[in-house]
């Protein structure tokens, strides 16, 4: 495998793009999704509103067990031809779910979607780290995220649109679509990474072999977790917008854009970061965004506990884009240093951390969106505590970054 060099079929800017479409699919499943809550739980006479937060839950369930998979079988049978068994159960699950009689039925296919669609998001780290390492992963990673942004932006309008002329079920037919176009893309355009000379053998023990390496890495091990604790703040956010701008706020119709603004904050982070993290660091870059993460939360929470858990639209819109810029900071940044002593093993390593990461995520992301009141307290209070959890992993961690210069 070669460092810093993309074959010469494919152009740096087409590489970026692909993977960013690549990953978005994720997002999309996500946040395509969320305008249909209320026409979801009519459907299938859902009562308890808490109880729609498990077509994501379970989605986010599906792809951390995933991820453990598509790494190991990718190190063994390559980065596409993985991608492609990922895309074929993420359109199988689309279409359960499309076709679904009851609400667990919905479940089972929102959870198949997660398992499939977990090869995505974890093959993209692995074709970007075959070919960069460093700073410069993380540069690429940033200009992937900036563009794979605009999907989770874009996605709740995709999803508002088509109700308005179709029902639900046609957010899932238009996964379907989507995920053919892109494993037609990737079929003609994307070289494979992994050359024959560097694949492993599908065997338990150096699977085994590779999960040990990572966890007991004190650098992956942390970012991992650092990673998982700042996206946590984001599936907290996703598990109870739709409820949160309807409940406080009485916004419906509107709610597709005011969450593309917040999705874009993310993308401008990106973007900043990539701009500069080559030149101060990664970990230099994490450190300054998760001050400036408590410090916004931090202010915000005390605002709002001295309103009975509220405040005007436009405060936390403003509140909720600094946080969302200095999450958006974090995420490549924690993946990239995660996946810096691993470039050996990019794929197990790959899908040790993505699963690590997501089920951090999904579990503390899960448990403070059940603690939603109608009030905006819980989210924010958690906002506060992880980012204080992800400060002080920080520093328990650069004892071992200061020896290096990433």
């Amino acid at each position: 495998m070669s460092d810093n060099v993309v074959s010469p079929r494919q152009s740096t800017g087409e590489f970026v793009a692909l993977m960013a479409f690549l990953m978005s699919l994720v997002a999309l499943a996500i946040d395509a999704i969320l305008p249909a809550y209320h026409a979801i739980g009519s459907s299938f006479d859902i009562a308890d509103q808490n109880e729609l937060q498990l077509v994501v839950g379970v989605l986010f369930l599906g792809l951390g067990i995933g991820q453990l998979f598509y790494g190991p079988v990718s190190d063994s049978i390559g980065r596409k031809s993985a991608t492609y068994i990922g895309l074929a159960l993420f359109i199988f699950g689309s279409l359960i779910s499309a076709f679904a009689t009851s609400y667990d039925m919905l479940l089972v296919g929102r959870f198949i979607q997660g398992f499939g669609v977990a090869g995505p998001r974890t093959l993209t780290i692995a074709f970007v780290r075959d070919q960069y390492s460093g700073r410069e992963m993380a540069r690429i990673m940033s200009f992937v995220i900036s563009v794979f942004i605009l999907v989770p932006a874009l996605a709740p309008t995709i999803g508002a649109g088509l109700l308005i002329f179709f029902s639900w079920e046609s957010i899932f037919y238009c996964f379907a679509v989507l995920s053919v176009l892109i494993g037609g893309w990737i079929a003609l355009r994307q070289p494979e990474t992994l050359h024959k000379e560097y694949r492993i053998k599908l065997e338990v023990t150096p699977i085994l072999h590779g999960v040990k390496e990572v966890l007991t890495n004190r650098v992956s091990a942390g970012f991992m977790v650092v990673g998982g604790l700042a996206f946590a703040c984001l599936v907290s956010y996703l598990n109870v917008s739709k409820l949160l701008y309807l409940d406080i706020y009485g916004i419906d119709e509107m709610f597709p854009l005011y969450f593309a603004i917040l999705a874009l904050a993310v993308g401008a982070s990106s973007v900043v970061n990539g701009r500069f993290v080559v030149k101060v660091g990664m970990h230099k870059m994490m450190d300054m965004a998760l001050k400036a993460l408590i410090v916004t939360s931090s202010l915000f929470l005390v605002y709002i506990l001295l309103n009975d858990g509220h405040a005007p639209f436009l405060l936390f819109m403003i509140a909720m884009t600094l946080v969302f810029f200095f999450m958006g900071i974090l995420f490549g940044n924690s993946n990239a240093l995660a996946m810096e002593p691993m470039g050996h093993i990019a794929g197990i390593a790959s899908s040790i951390i993505g699963a690590g990461t997501t089920f951090v995520s999904m579990g503390f992301g899960t448990l403070i969106g059940q603690f939603y009141n109608q009030t905006l307290v819980p989210m924010v209070v958690g906002f506060v505590v992880l980012s204080i959890a992800s400060f002080l992993l920080m520093q328990w961690i650069g004892h071992d970054r200061r020896k290096s210069n990433p």
